[in-house]
């Protein structure tokens, strides 16, 4: 239970931390957005980085071993880069239709993924 816990909450997490990254580039499409100064751009990402952390730090204390949770500190930092990638490109599908994934893309999160497969496994 745990391990799901930690899991849907990295995912919870990179979803604040993607729009706090890249959502600002959208904002210039709205109204409320086209006249906004990079101050008040850091204003917003930072407000949203500020829900990330209200999931990604309870993620990373319940989630770790030492903590009672069922991971190690690698597998969390594998788990979680794997979720920003899977996180980054939905985002990027759905809100930056002209951005396209090639197969280089593709290839590379497969990569990852294998990644993700050779650090979990007990050799």
């Amino acid at each position: 239970m745990k391990g799901l816990r930690t899991v849907t909450f990295l995912f919870i997490s990179n979803t604040f931390m993607t729009f706090a990254w890249y959502g600002h580039l959208k904002f210039k499409e709205y109204e409320w957005g086209k006249n906004l100064s990079l101050i008040a751009i850091i204003l917003i990402s930072w407000g949203l980085a500020f829900f990330e952390y209200l999931f990604q730090v309870p993620a990373n204390e319940g989630g770790f071993k030492e903590n009672g949770g069922p991971f190690t500190l690698v597998e969390l930092k594998t788990i979680q880069e794997a979720i920003t990638l899977t996180v980054f490109m939905i985002f990027t599908t759905l809100l930056f239709k002209n951005e396209k994934l090639g197969w280089n893309h593709l290839v590379g999160f497969g990569l990852i993924v294998l990644a993700v497969f050779v650090i979990f496994k007990k050799w």
